[in-house]
């Protein structure tokens, strides 16, 4: 069986590239990435002598058309996916996450090719902090950002597809991840990577808004068991029952690195800054079986702070970069 990720040297697509290797190896796998400032080749270092590396972009709609001639299925990651920089310039998102997917859906429907399709649960708006319901595949969209909005387009494209063409395809819609290979700009990283630095670790306004944390690792062991036996058409919501308010998350990595848990920065908060996501996946555990591993979120995340630690060649280039570009907006 051949597959195809799309967006396999970004944070998630490399993960699930690694975790492909080591657990199917039946797989011969393609990775497609236009290695962008959040696709790092270095992510796929261990397994690059198994795999095929096309660096290539998913608005080449040519290229993408071969590529998924070549294979049997095909996993669509690639995706512009920070909140912030959407906010300074929607452009990459519309062209990314719009344009790439239509190519996707368009050779795909060409070649009769399996389509799995990753998307956010920021497509669906965001909760209040004291409501009890969680996010579902029926929930109505409401994206609040350009990423989100240019994500829910996404999401829209592949359900058209899939009635107007009869393609086979599914979606999985997950909450936020956490784990290795995650670029610094993203929430749990740059705290970790703050304090190994030296830099004080910065929180959002008050630090109330909440998000439902999986460890990507769970995230992609569902996405396999979708690839496998969820039902063309159907929508899961990957989600592990991590809900914690950004002032928590901030405090147990603190506590975690041996800090005081208040030695960190109030931030101006950002624009439209979504107050609470939270994911109701028993559709997933229900008919696929899927259950997470990662159940306990500090055990997680002092995972991933060793990791951090460790791996400090793959991320310590990048940090004064990205220190100076959020100091320049104010965060």
């Amino acid at each position: 069986m051949k597959l195809l990720v799309t967006g396999g040297a970004g944070f998630i697509g490399s993960n699930f590239v690694n975790l492909s290797v080591s657990d199917y190896p039946e797989y011969e796998i393609t990775v497609l990435d236009a290695l962008t400032y959040a696709g790092d080749r270095s992510s796929l270092a261990k397994v690059e002598s198994k795999i095929r590396f096309i660096k290539g972009d998913i608005c080449d709609r040519d290229l993408v058309d071969r590529l998924v001639s070549e294979n049997d299925i095909v996993v669509h990651f690639a995706a512009e996916s920070h909140n912030d920089n959407s906010l300074l310039d929607p452009s990459p998102f519309i062209n990314t996450n719009i344009v790439g997917t239509f190519n996707i859906l368009e050779a795909t429907r060409k070649h009769s090719k399996r389509l799995h399709h990753i998307s956010t649960d920021e497509v669906y708006g965001d909760l209040e902090l004291d409501d009890p319901g969680k996010f579902n595949a029926n929930t109505p969209y409401n994206p609040s950002s350009p990423y989100s909005a240019s994500k829910a387009s996404s999401d829209m494209l592949v359900r058209a597809w899939v009635r107007s063409f009869g393609l086979h395809a599914t979606i999985s819609n997950c909450s936020n991840n956490y784990g290795p290979y995650q670029h610094i700009e993203k929430f749990i990283p740059r705290q970790i990577t703050n304090i190994i630095s030296g830099y004080k670790p910065k929180l959002y306004g008050k630090g109330e808004n909440v998000r439902d944390w999986i460890h990507v690792e769970d995230h992609n062991r569902a996405v396999h068991m979708i690839i496998k036996a969820g039902k063309p058409g159907e929508t899961y919501l990957i989600g592990a029952d991590g809900e914690k308010n950004n002032l928590e998350v901030i405090q147990t990595i603190l506590v975690l690195m041996g800090k005081n848990a208040d030695d960190f920065e109030h931030v101006t908060d950002r624009p439209g800054h979504d107050l609470r996501y939270a994911i109701d996946s028993s559709k997933l555990r229900t008919e696929l079986g899927w259950k997470p591993i990662y159940t306990d979120f500090k055990s997680g995340l002092k995972q991933t702070i060793k990791w951090y630690q460790d791996n400090q060649d793959w991320w310590s280039a990048h940090k004064t970069a990205t220190e100076a570009k959020y100091k320049k907006q104010g965060q």
